[in-house]
This record gives C-alpha cells, structure tokens and sequence, in this order.
C-alpha cells in the first residue's frame, strides 16, 4: 500500500502525467479568449472603469468563473471581480490571494487582435506583416533568444498582445481549475481578484482589500519567466505649467513671453544623463512624457522615479526648485510644478513577512526554474496593496515586450506560471 502524503509530493509529481498527455490547450484557449476582447484603458478618461468596454470582459469573465463552479463570484459596479476557491483540507491554512489586471496599455491598440502561434521558434526574425514589413527580429529583441525551440504567440504587429496581464488572468484561472481537477493536491482557501485600469495606475484604487479577506496575496503581472519582484519604484507625477504672453511677433520686443521657448528650456535644465534610455537596476529616473505648448501656455509632463526614498524625495525637490529658479526668472505665477505621489516601494511593507517571498520562491524552483529576484523598474497593483494592508509581491506571467506590436508570450513560459500558482496553494497548506 502507497502511504506516502499527498502534502511531500512535488510539482514534479502532479504535473508529469499532465505534460506527457495533453499540451496545456485548456490554458491557452482561455488567453485566446481574453485577448478577443478590447480592454485597452484611458488616461484621459474620468471615472472606474475608465472605459466601458472593460466591463464587457469583466462580466464575460465572472460568468465563467461561476461556470467553471468557483465560488462568491462577485462583480462590483467598477468591474472589480472577486471570487473563492474553498479550501480541501481540515486544518486551518491561511487565506491567500491572486491578482491580475485585465486593461491593456493605452500606449497602443488593443482593438481586433490577431495573434497567431510560432511553434519550436527558430532564432529568427518573426514576420509579423509582411505586407508592410513589420518584423519582430533578436537583433532588436535579444530576450527571444531565451525561447528558442519554444512555442511564441505573437501579434499581427498591428496592436499589442494583451499578454500583460491577460496571460496572467488565464494562468490564475487555469490554476484554480486544476486544483478543482484535482483534488489530491492539498490547499487552503484560495481567493482570486481581476481590477480595471491598472495601465493607467489605478487598478488598486477600489480594491476592496477588506472584502478580499486574504492574509497576503500575488500579482501574475510580471515578465520573464522565473522572476519574483517584490521592490519596485517610487513614483510621482510632475506637470510642469507655463503662462505666456503674446503678443504680435512684428512688435514682440520686450514684451513677448513664449509659453513653448521657456518649456523648452525648462526641459534642457534637467539631468541629461538621468533618463530611462540611459539608467538600469536600481538606478532612478525623470522621465519626460509628454509636451504640450504655444506662444501663450504650455506645459511638460514628467515621471519620476527612484527604488530609494530619500533620493525619491531628492528627485521632487529638484522639479520643484527648479520650477522656483523659472519663475523667479520670468516672474511669480508663470513657471509652477505640480508633482504628485503616485505609489511607494513595496518593499518595506514586507519587512518581518519574509515566508511570503520564500514560499513563492520554492514554488518557482519546484516548477523547474531558477528564481530570479529582481526589482522592478515600473509599478504594479501589488505595491499601492501592500500599504492598503495586502502584502503582495509580484510574480512572473511571461510576456515580454510589453505594451507594443512586438509584444510576444512563450507557451511554456504561461505553463511554468500556472505551475508556480498551483505549487504556492500547495506548499501554503503544507
């Protein structure tokens, strides 16, 4: 007789007969789903969700989850969706949770996506269009290299996938289904949460983290496979205004003020060298985002960005000072910064919580990788959470290249990230 305890078992153990009988089409039929739908969001747009077309998905995706026989299935009026698997054990476990976005970034279109699947991917360019010669190539993408001999779905380089974070949506859902399957593989009470309008960083603003009732949970919003982030940036807006004065150019002299000029120089007085497209690792960050002018009013946009706090708080006063510099310059009321906290790093709320990265980090090794801690050089839901009271650190979902027609996400990569989830419900009941 085999007494052996379904709890020692490893991911190995549940997932062998799996891989040699079946591809995983369950998974990747429910992402082909998702991506049909246009959920791109808004940063001009006021209310929650901040387009209506994402509570289409929204409710798509409660009916299946009731479907699929998961239990509390809720839908609030802003398309935050809640829902519970039960726990299959008699001791008390901890309630844990997963989360992922269903916005797609406004940076590019989401609207009629057609992926298409690149079985065994060679190493060589991926022709997206040809028509119009669009091609995804590892000369400018060396990180697909990492996957070759993997299956790649790609897009008609027309819109962005939607694998962030709808690959992350469809590995959660996944998962909670095979546990249903089967019922062998020992876990607590699991709930799992789908938000609107993280793209524009506002998924975690109606979070019903009390609702949740989830001791801590784990974003699937991260990228290649392997990596667990649990640090990630400081964040602040910066709008810079400009008042001018205009006045007809044939008689200007001495009176004239250029709204456009002055932002312009405004713009050339920030640190050349402390931009995105010249920092890495933990190094901050102004980013300049958008400019808007003419004559008589203009304006700059800015991020800032910084893993450390103090220098965070070095950043702000530096726009702000600045700002100071201009309008003593040109006079008071003409150059004013409005800067903005957007999210803090996460990391501190973690501190003494450190059986939260170590149980995700066995759950990324038991499914055959090696775990990459990193930190993140962006945002996530997780870290505006973690100080709502929801520790929650950042798992890997496996797109890469994100927010644009090159975006691309390994099947394999999808599989080891359901994986992960099933082996953290597990080893949280052992």
């Amino acid at each position: 007789m085999n007494t052996e305890d379904s709890s020692s078992k490893s991911s190995t153990d549940y997932f062998a007969a799996e891989s040699k009988t079946a591809e995983y089409g369950a998974l990747i039929d429910r992402f082909l789903d998702y991506v049909s739908y246009d959920t791109q969001s808004s940063e001009e747009a006021e209310g929650c969700p901040s387009t209506p077309k994402q509570l289409d998905f929204a409710r798509h995706l409660a009916d299946s989850l009731e479907e699929m026989g998961l239990e509390e299935v809720t839908m609030d009026e802003q398309g935050y969706i809640y829902a519970t698997l039960p726990s299959n054990v008699p001791s008390e476990v901890p309630t844990i949770g997963f989360i992922s976005h269903y916005d797609t970034s406004p940076d590019c279109s989401g609207a009629n996506i057609h992926p298409r699947i690149v079985e065994n991917y060679d190493g060589g360019d991926i022709v997206l269009d040809a028509a119009e010669g669009i091609v995804s190539s590892p000369r400018m993408f060396p990180e697909m290299l990492d996957h070759v001999g993997e299956d790649l779905i790609v897009t008609d380089g027309h819109t962005l996938l939607g694998a962030d974070d709808k690959a992350g949506i469809a590995e959660i859902v996944e998962a909670m289904a095979f546990l249903m399957e089967h019922p062998e593989i020992p876990h607590g009470r699991v709930r799992v949460a789908f938000n609107p309008d993280e793209e524009i960083g506002a998924g975690a603003h109606l979070f019903n983290v009390e609702k949740f009732g989830a001791e801590w949970a784990y974003t699937m919003d991260g990228s290649e496979v392997g990596e667990l982030e649990y640090e990630n940036f400081n964040a602040a807006s910066a709008t810079i205004h400009v008042k001018g004065l205009n006045v007809h150019p044939g008689y200007a002299k001495g009176k004239m003020r250029n709204a456009a000029a002055i932002a312009a120089e405004f713009a050339r007085q920030m640190p050349a060298d402390e931009v995105p497209e010249r920092t890495e690792g933990y190094e901050g960050f102004y980013h300049l985002t958008g400019i808007k002018g003419s004559v008589e009013e203009a304006s700059l946009s800015y991020i800032i960005r910084d893993h450390d706090r103090q220098r965070f708080e070095q950043r702000k006063e530096f726009v702000a000072e600045l700002a100071a510099v201009f309008e003593e310059r040109y006079g008071e009321g003409v150059v004013t910064a409005d800067i903005r906290d957007q999210y803090y790093n996460m990391k501190q709320q973690l501190e003494g919580k450190e059986h939260i990265i170590q149980i995700a980090q066995r759950a990324i090794e038991e499914a055959g990788m090696e775990c990459k801690v990193k930190a993140i050089r962006g945002g996530t839901d997780g870290a505006q959470l973690s100080f709502k009271g929801l520790p929650c650190p950042n798992i890997f979902a496996g797109g890469l290249n994100f927010h644009g027609r090159h975006e691309f996400v390994p099947i394999q990569s999808m599989q080891k990230a359901m994986q992960t989830v099933v082996n953290i419900c597990r080893i949280v009941a052992e």
